[in-house]
């Protein structure tokens, strides 16, 4: 079945394990170029997602601390043509536009993936991105995740959540 473009796909997920999953399917399908844009409340697990969807490709586990006050943490996941960049950015701190372009995510969006926490601090985004955008679920540890591709991410979006065994 075809989704409309821009039509969200929800994902309810049980606890915490569920989104590390979810974050490592995505993680998985992720190429150079890509952009994840991750919305959702304080403590809605953004961070989470992140450190799962970093850790996801890495050798050796790594620490993945929340940006907050660096505003950007650089990894590297092993490539077939050798190393490629992840830039977790988190733009919660950002109060004006002219903050972003120090951070060098022009050359982010091109060279290597980027995760972005607080995506809506942007002017703009990206046309070829996945929106995961992350809310409570009905208990303490559940969550919600609807998922949005555009560009590159729609055809991949219904691939991803095929193989995870369905959708809303």
């Amino acid at each position: 079945m075809a989704f409309p473009p821009d039509a969200p796909i929800t994902i309810d997920l049980a606890n915490e394990a569920a989104t590390t999953a979810l974050a490592e399917r995505i993680s998985a399908e992720t190429i150079t170029g890509d952009v994840v844009a991750l919305f959702g409340d304080l403590g809605s697990g953004k961070t989470a997602f992140a450190r799962a969807f970093i850790n996801a490709r890495t050798d050796t586990p790594e620490d993945v601390p929340s940006p907050t006050f660096t505003l950007v943490q650089t990894y590297e996941f092993p490539g077939p043509d050798g190393v490629i960049p992840v830039y977790h950015f988190d733009l919660y701190r950002i109060e004006h536009t002219d903050e972003i372009e120090e951070l060098g995510m022009d050359d982010a969006f091109t060279d290597g993936i980027s995760l972005i926490e607080w995506p809506e601090r942007l002017d703009r985004l990206p046309g070829n991105r996945l929106d995961v955008n992350l809310s409570q679920g009905e208990g303490p540890n559940q969550r919600r995740a609807a998922l949005t591709g555009f560009g590159s991410w729609e055809p991949r979006l219904e691939t991803l959540t095929a193989k995870a065994g369905g959708h809303d």
